[in-house]
């Protein structure tokens, strides 16, 4: 229950991954993703949108958060530009695959939803695009839900983190390679084996990613958890 628009599978300039099967054109491997918990984020987001809301899930990998936000009453359209990433989607659940920054589905949503950190794409453009995107697809009366890094999340490397039982995740390093962009380099080990992915990405202060927003016609309503990292904008006007 899909569609495809146009898209190239090569892999993104500054971006790669290791590690068995399926490596995404950002670097990210689909079995890491399978394990990698969801956290509360299905309960940030309920709490901040209206019951049965329709969504718009750009980047919905696997569907780490795409099965509970349908498991919860909402109607999801899932977005990602990995064929493979979108074969891990449940059955029944509305498909596309296309890369956020080319998007245009010619619809309106009451909720625009990136997470995963992508408004710190390392290309300007690219950033520019994906949340030129949201504003193209928000409802004038809706809302778009960003992710962001934490405030320290490239000063405090390395560090590990754990995944269910048996995995662990690593920011190794983040190395700065031009200016404001940081080659961050992960890996996530598990008994069965250990996948790397190397991204780019750039920080951004709270002034600069309001400031980002407000260039794609979107204003900062509120923050809705205590580290800033979940935030709710609106469309300006």
């Amino acid at each position: 229950m899909g569609n495809d628009t146009h898209l190239d599978d090569e892999r993104r300039k500054g971006y790669d991954g290791t590690g068995a099967g399926a490596i995404t054109p950002d670097g990210c491997a689909v079995e890491v993703w399978t394990r990698l918990p969801v956290g509360d984020a299905p309960d940030v987001i309920e709490a901040a949108v209206p019951p049965g809301a329709r969504i718009l899930e750009l980047g919905c990998g696997v569907g780490r958060m795409t099965h509970p936000l349908v498991d919860r009453g909402f109607t999801v359209t899932a977005v990602d530009e990995s064929a493979e990433m979108l074969g891990r989607v449940r059955e029944g659940i509305r498909t596309v695959r296309s890369p956020i920054e080319r998007l245009d589905l010619g619809e309106r949503f009451d909720v625009v939803m990136l997470a995963s950190f992508l408004v710190h794409a390392g290309d300007v453009a690219v950033r520019r695009g994906l949340l030129e995107t949201c504003r193209r697809h928000v409802a004038e009366d809706g809302c778009v839900l960003v992710q962001r890094e934490g405030e320290d999340w490239h000063l405090n490397v390395p560090r590990e983190s754990r995944i269910g039982t048996d995995g662990i995740a690593r920011i190794l390093s983040a190395t700065p390679v031009g200016e404001g962009v940081n080659s961050v380099h992960a890996q996530y080990e598990f008994p069965d084996g250990t996948w790397t992915q190397t991204f780019l990405s750039r920080p951004l202060s709270t002034e600069a990613f309001e400031q980002a927003l407000a260039d794609a016609d979107l204003r900062v309503e509120r923050y809705l958890t205590e580290d800033r990292t979940w935030v709710r904008a609106r469309p300006h006007g």
